[in-house]
């Protein structure tokens, strides 16, 4: 681990020139080092998230724990944010997408919060387990049929598996015809990447789907929000979807990509469960690394920091859940007692479904390329230099090239394996099934009109 950095290089033109940079390749290389150096403040320090944008930054277990757990004292609608309002942020800020304020759950406080929550946990509630299980396999298995086949032998895991993973997931959540969800993946994927227009992609798409939903209800997340109790209008309808989006593909993306890399890396026990190298990652390597902006109500006293009204809290679940506080009591505690799905009223609604996810993936990849190893040692990887997420560069690995079976399945054999209930590494799933091994045809269209070609063996 490299120093942290001395408070002495730390570059002018924050306030009061104490503020450390959490952005940039110094921080990219090395988070954990500066997480080290924020301790020194006491439980919680003041950063810049990004240029001219000055958070306070929460990196103890406990304190994080208090201000998750107060939402009277804390409360999340940003439109309080004082800099914002006087305007002190600048206009093209990278923190402004991930701290606007947006009509959601993530957003709101009180009996807002509460309609908009209880309406999102209700329809994830409804999601079938085995289904769900099923739908993950089956994305794993088109996306490993990509670069699993003879001839190649080898794949930058990141980009060919853990960042489309779940957005094809999601988009048959959603309830997505092909060409709705091309743009959705277009769409969120454009957003993390800074594409101009991206958010009109994504809003028209999600639009177009909401609309269809209401000519055709179908059995999917979207129709199921819609005729909630709660009543939604398609505008919060429309938020929700998004939030389950950005809430949901890119830390699975990050989660799926370190805890393969922990299960395939040189110093894990063999023989320890997936759900073990999970559960590791999420400990360790919080995918949210440092997020969920609060704003007091009033001034109050932190650990002998003052925390201004309406000024930004943001919380480091990496920081929290890595407290030096925290090594003497982590046997003691529950493999899910880290912070990486948040606590209090605002956890994330969906951590079940998140963490089933994430363990099938991994083992499905496991099942499918049973030799598969990493191209470099665990401690080469890279990180990506966001102070938001925590998510590996890029993960190369090795592998025996699988040559396709003679032959494919026959109707009866699909059909035995879908009312049966594929176990773990067993693709089955709704909408059909693909040989292991087979490379996948290459048809016309986006990710998803493409995966749902495949799935019909087009």
């Amino acid at each position: 681990m490299q120093q942290p950095p001395d408070p002495q290089e730390i570059p002018p033109g924050c306030p009061a020139h104490q503020n450390v940079r959490l952005y940039g390749p110094s921080f990219g290389a090395d988070p954990d080092g500066h997480y080290a150096h924020l301790r020194s403040f006491g439980m919680s320090a003041p950063v810049d998230i990004a240029p001219d944008v000055e958070v306070e930054l929460v990196t103890s277990y406990d304190a994080a724990l208090y201000v998750l757990q107060n939402p009277a004292s804390f409360v999340r609608d940003s439109r309080r944010w004082k800099a914002l309002n006087e305007g002190r942020v600048p206009a093209d800020s990278p923190a402004l997408p991930m701290m606007s304020y947006r009509p959601n759950a993530l957003f709101s406080d009180g009996a807002a919060h509460a309609r908009l929550r209880q309406a999102v946990t209700d329809s994830l509630a409804t999601i079938n387990e085995l289904q769900l299980v099923r739908q993950t396999q089956q994305s794993a298995d088109y996306l490993i049929s990509r670069f699993g086949s003879e001839p190649r032998g080898h794949a930058e895991l990141m980009a060919e598996y853990a960042q489309p993973l779940p957005l094809l997931v999601f988009s048959d959540l959603f309830g997505c015809p092909p060409e709705i969800g091309d743009r959705v993946i277009a769409g969120i994927s454009g957003i993390f990447e800074g594409t101009p227009g991206a958010d009109e992609v994504l809003g028209g798409a999600l639009t177009e789907l909401i609309a269809l939903k209401r000519r055709r209800p179908a059995d999917d997340l979207t129709t199921r929000l819609m005729e909630h109790q709660a009543q939604l209008s398609d505008e919060e309808v429309l938020h929700q979807l998004v939030t389950l989006l950005s809430g949901g593909t890119a830390p699975l993306t990050a989660t799926i990509g370190s805890s393969s890399a922990l299960y395939l890396g040189e110093e894990w026990q063999s023989g320890l469960p997936v759900e073990d190298a999970v559960a590791q990652s999420l400990w360790n390597y919080a995918p949210i690394a440092n997020y969920a902006a609060h704003y007091p109500v009033l001034d109050v006293e932190l650990g002998g920091r003052v925390l201004r009204a309406d000024n930004p809290v943001l919380i480091s679940f990496a920081a929290a859940n890595t407290d030096p506080k925290l090594t003497e009591h982590r046997r003691q505690l529950s493999a899910k007692a880290h912070l990486a799905f948040g606590a209090g009223p605002h956890a994330c609604p969906a951590k079940d479904p998140a963490f089933m996810i994430a363990v099938t993936a991994v083992e499905t990849l496991l099942n499918r390329l049973p030799d598969i190893e990493m191209r470099v040692p665990f401690r080469t990887l890279s990180w990506v230099p966001s102070p938001w997420s925590r998510s590996l560069v890029t993960l190369p690995v090795r592998f025996s090239p699988q040559a396709p079976p003679s032959a494919a399945p026959s109707p009866a054999q699909t059909g035995a394996a879908s009312q049966q209930g594929a176990p773990a590494g067993q693709p089955s799933g709704s909408h059909g099934s693909q040989p292991q091994g087979a490379a996948a045809p290459q048809h016309k269209g986006g990710l998803f009109s493409r995966f749902l070609a495949w799935t019909r063996g087009e």
